[in-house]
């Protein structure tokens, strides 16, 4: 991470029953057996194109396994502090949450979550389990007590940790 980057990588709790390589194994264990299939006895069946379908939707399927768990397009989970703004990314497939720093009215930093309270009485938690680390862990907080400090926002911050 450069050092004068704004962006902590998140990464989210593995709640998927079938780990990654279990996953990837299942996907290559598919295209395998269609390819062996395939290229077996085509006479055999009488649906032999069904096979090129599996086949299609097995690469998709090992597609959507590595975009998942792997960076492929770069930092998928994030939490990073930009000018005017305090931006939450949950994932690839998941939208931005945007939190304005006119809209917000205290940050609370626990242990093991940060809750953004809007002028809306909104209440965001943001779970800080998923910051991996004891030097991403120490990074984050300070960013979170500079951002709040630049911006003149009540930071509660009940113990304040050092990690």
């Amino acid at each position: 991470m450069p050092t004068g980057s704004t962006r902590i990588r998140l990464r989210p709790a593995n709640t998927s029953r079938v780990p990654f390589w279990g996953q990837l194994a299942i996907g290559l264990f598919w295209v395998v057996y269609v390819l062996g299939m395939a290229w077996g006895d085509p006479t055999a069946h009488d649906y032999h194109f069904l096979h090129w379908v599996f086949l299609a939707f097995s690469l998709v399927y090992i597609g959507y396994v590595l975009v998942n768990n792997a960076p492929i397009f770069g930092t998928q989970s994030y939490l990073e502090f930009t000018p005017g703004y305090m931006v939450h990314k949950n994932g690839l497939f998941r939208p931005k949450q945007v939190f304005a720093v006119e809209n917000i009215v205290s940050l609370e930093l626990l242990a093991s979550v940060m809750r953004v309270r809007m002028k809306d009485n909104e209440l965001y938690a943001l779970d800080l389990k998923e910051v991996k680390g004891k030097r991403r862990k120490l990074v984050f907080r300070e960013q979170v007590r500079r951002f709040a400090a630049r911006y003149d926002i009540n930071l509660i911050e009940p113990n304040p940790l050092r990690g």
